[in-house]
């Protein structure tokens, strides 16, 4: 009997050790969970975890308070479910400041509410609440810019100006230099591996969410982001960054809910490191000002995405892909498909090269934006004020686009300009104001089984103006329909109707003043 109970004991004493080996509670590690700051206890236990190569830090159900934190290789921060943790209103818990990127610039700045830089295999899991408590940070940024004359300078920007003295922006972006106030995103990691982030709750964030920069290999699966209205408080903002994949995620914020970037203007082309290799897959989106976007700080481009099985249901927009003159980069290779609107209050679709700058038309360089090879299907949205836009530059004109199977009631249909190469199949598109299409200085267009279920009486379901090599085809309106087609301008030539029934249409082809008589051939 002695030697069994030896025996249980042994063997219960490895199973404890078994049980405790790399998992720290933080309350056994001098920390607590009755609100009260414990920063440096949680810090230590990261410490102690790194130095023995790795572990979980392990919140349980409680509330915490903590500063900036900084994540090392191997380690793994898991809140329970019921757990709390807040991070600090007193701006001073977030220094010093250290090198990071905000909205594309790397400079010296506050320290990211959990930063990694350099490391790799870092985790953020389980069910409990982390909040950043925004709302100082948010006020604060009110309080420079609502100023109605120069304010004394904080000693935080005194110490953003010492530290970064050369820092060279465009001059298009003196305005928000001029604040030498950058707030904090709520997870940065910085030229990192392996990143799981997944199951919990991020809630008013001071800046944007989660924004990995430069890094490789990231997940981001099953959490939820809630921030209310407030500046630039995106979502998920991956930025310059390999292999990334977001799913399962239910996001209501005070900006972009995903937004995909890398780098801007010269700063960004300087680093050369694209975002590519990106899933995004059974997400629904909220509040936000898009769904998910694309832009505008790509100087380093963006390619190879995918956009599938989600939901948009209150944004301002829902897929968004904007840069402007100067910015350079190419975007392309991007796939959307399987995809539910609703309550959109601008586009639901928009690709526009008229963001935040000059429209001046400038020699082709390395500042001039590309956007090409991108294709959306299987899309169906409602109440949106505007169906989509395509808006080109006339020295980079928007290329290769497609869009198909696609169902839309909204105020206004598909504006297409300076594009090339743009094909519409199987598109419906029931407008209450104007033209369901209306297509200008383009070329290589192809109008396959499109229309409208609600065509207006004296508005041409197409109109098009300055268009040229277009096939129309394959189009047979179900419904009365007024005016069919609209054509116009000197430049307009070489359009082909094919294969269409428009025994329901009264005027099939509605020929403008200035129409060149050889330019459509039926």
């Amino acid at each position: 009997m002695k030697n069994i109970l030896i025996i249980l004991c042994f063997i219960t004493g490895l199973n404890t050790t078994f049980a405790n080996d790399g998992w720290l509670n933080i309350l056994k590690e001098g920390g607590n969970n009755k609100g009260i700051k414990c920063t440096q206890a949680i810090q230590n236990a990261i410490e102690k975890a790194s130095k023995n190569g790795g572990g979980t830090i392990f919140f349980p159900a409680g509330e915490y308070l903590t500063g900036a934190l900084t994540l090392r290789s191997n380690i793994t921060i898991h809140l329970d479910s019921g757990a709390l943790l807040k991070f600090s209103e007193n701006f001073d818990d977030f220094l010093p400041y250290v090198e990071m990127r905000y909205e594309g610039i790397v400079m010296k700045s506050f320290q990211p509410l959990f930063y990694a830089k350099d490391v790799q295999n870092i985790t953020i899991t389980g069910r409990g609440v982390i909040d950043g408590q925004g709302k100082a940070w948010w006020n604060e940024v009110y309080r420079i810019e609502t100023a109605k004359e120069p304010l004394p300078p904080t000693k935080y920007q005194t110490m953003w100006e010492e530290q970064n003295k050369g820092l060279y922006t465009e001059p298009y972006y003196k305005r928000t230099v001029d604040k030498k106030f950058f707030r904090p995103s709520f997870f940065q990691a910085y030229n990192c591996k392996n990143i799981l982030i997944e199951g919990v709750t991020f809630q008013n964030s001071p800046f944007w969410t989660i924004n990995p920069e430069f890094c490789d290999n990231v997940t981001v699966t099953g959490i939820s982001i809630f921030n209310p209205h407030s500046p630039n408080t995106d979502g998920i903002n991956p930025s310059s960054c390999t292999n990334v994949h977001i799913s399962n995620c239910h996001i209501s914020v005070g900006d972009d809910c995903i937004t995909i970037k890398s780098g801007r203007d010269g700063d960004g082309r300087k680093y050369g490191k694209a975002t590519e290799n990106v899933t995004i897959t059974n997400c629904t989106m909220l509040s936000g000002h898009g769904g998910v976007v694309i832009g505008s700080e790509m100087s380093g481009g963006i390619k190879k995405i995918t956009i599938s099985n989600c939901v948009f249901d209150g944004t301002d927009r829902g897929i968004r892909i904007k840069s402007a003159r100067g910015r350079g980069g190419v975007v392309e290779d991007i796939r959307v498909d399987n995809i539910v609107m609703k309550n959109i209050k601008e586009e639901a679709i928009v690709l526009s090269l008229f963001y935040d700058k000059g429209t001046q038309v400038e020699p082709v360089t390395e500042k001039t934006p590309i956007f090409r090879n991108i294709h959306m299907s299987n899309i169906t949205a409602s109440n949106v004020n505007k169906a989509g836009q395509i808006l080109g530059i006339t020295e980079m004109p928007i290329q290769n686009i497609t869009f198909s199977n696609i169902n839309m009631d909204g105020k206004e249909g598909f504006t297409v300009s300076t594009a090339t190469d743009v094909e519409f199949h199987d598109v419906k598109v029931n407008a209450t104001v104007g033209s369901s299409f209306k297509i200008s200085d383009s070329k290589n267009i192809i109008l396959d089984n499109v229309g409208s279920s609600t065509p207006i009486k004296g508005v041409p379901v197409i109109k098009l103006d300055n268009v040229s090599n277009a096939l129309i085809n394959n189009n047979f309106p179900f419904n009365p329909t007024d005016i069919f087609i609209e054509a116009d301008g000197k430049d307009t030539k070489n359009i082909f109707l094919k294969n269409n029934v428009l025994n329901n249409v009264t005027t099939k082809i509605k020929k403008g003043a200035s129409l060149d008589k050889k330019a459509i051939a039926e």
